[in-house]
């Protein structure tokens, strides 16, 4: 029985690996091809007003979506406040948190000129593609999901009827604006995986002569994982994150307090000084330099050294965003007006999306 056992979990071992490299090969492709043509592609990705962004969303994706909006690629920014509900009990403070995300999206280089930001609950007619979705997708599919399992083991909830479709809702997301591109790190592939299961699945059975949706590649992100300032994963939860937002003197207070470890000898060893090397990890980032040399450059210096010189660097890399940042806020009623022009021309595209699929499935009443 447990070699079977084991027998099954290499087998599923194998199929991932397979599922990956399939993946990364399609991943390379559409690269090569969105460089040659970028007018050619329609991205959509997003982020949960859960609180503010830090420095992990902007190297992690914040960076490419200005990237690709640069080169000309059809840029959707999906603001995902009913995906807020699916492991929290409450929407406190959403509406600060939804309009200082158009903020830092601005500061950052987001032009909503090229760039359509919008909100979930903005758009009835995306969420409405919720219903012939679900019927393409079993109650196993959904379960398997591992991201659906991790948020569940981290909650602490129960499993909620949203939790469990959230990789459907997402779906939505991604196919009402027909988008062909994801922009994704590998622990996300299984949402762009079950979005193309749907996307086939609906094509096959209500439009084969002519398919609706495309099947979205995902772009499988080159961007490192960003520690946060304890050696864990850079997270708002933890309070070890560095806000794009925060001030000068709360980023210093910050950093001070980060852990380090006794030795005075500053050393870039990921493995064994996993609180030093977070430091370092984020002065390369925001200084573009290799890590390793940093600490070289630091050597018997200590940790005040080194927190001085993250402090120093990441303070000069967020003084033009922070700027930028302040000068917006001073016109919230522009950012609403943003907003509520995203979802206008979202709800427009929706609207559309949702005739054609009425339309392939005979549920056209109104002609």
């Amino acid at each position: 029985m447990a070699e079977a056992h084991e027998a099954r979990l290499t087998a599923a071992g194998n199929e991932m690996s397979a599922s990956f490299l399939a993946a990364k090969k399609r991943s390379d492709e559409t690269l090569a091809k969105l460089e040659e043509n970028p007018g050619k592609f329609t991205m959509l990705t997003g982020d949960r007003p859960t609180g503010r962004l830090h420095l992990g969303h902007f190297f992690g994706s914040i960076k490419e979506r200005v990237a690709m909006q640069n080169r000309g690629v059809n840029t959707n920014i999906i603001i995902a406040d009913y995906q807020v509900i699916t492991d929290r009990d409450t929407t406190e403070h959403i509406d600060d948190n939804v309009l200082n995300l158009v903020i830092d999206y601005m500061a950052a280089g987001i032009d909503p000129e090229r760039t359509m930001i919008f909100t979930h609950s903005a758009i009835p007619a995306e969420n409405q593609l919720m219903l012939p979705f679900l019927s393409l997708v079993t109650e196993a599919e959904l379960h398997r999901n591992p991201t659906v399992k991790s948020e569940m083991e981290s909650s602490g909830h129960a499993l909620t009827g949203l939790l469990l479709t959230y990789p459907v809702h997402q779906a939505c997301d991604i196919l009402f604006c027909k988008a062909n591109v994801v922009p994704i790190g590998k622990d996300n592939l299984p949402h762009v995986e079950i979005t193309r299961t749907i996307a086939r699945r609906f094509n096959e059975r209500y439009a084969k002569k002519n398919p609706i949706f495309p099947e979205p590649a995902a772009i499988l992100s080159n961007a490192p994982e960003i520690p946060g300032l304890d050696g864990r994963k850079m997270s708002k939860s933890y309070g070890n994150s560095i806000m794009l937002g925060a001030t000068a003197e709360e980023t210093a207070k910050l950093i001070k307090k980060s852990p380090t470890d006794s030795d005075r000898n500053i050393t870039f060893d990921p493995e064994n000084r996993p609180q030093v090397a977070a430091l370092l990890t984020t002065a390369g980032l925001v200084t573009g330099r290799d890590p390793a040399e940093i600490a070289e450059e630091i050597g018997n210096g200590g940790g005040g050294a080194l927190k001085a010189y993250v402090t120093e660097s990441v303070n000069e890399f967020l003084a033009p965003h922070r700027e930028r940042r302040e000068e917006l806020a001073k016109d919230m009623d522009t950012i609403r007006d943003i907003l509520h022009d995203g979802n206008r021309r979202a709800n427009a595209i929706a609207n559309e999306t949702l005739d054609q699929v009425r339309e392939a499935m005979g549920m056209r009443y109104d002609r």
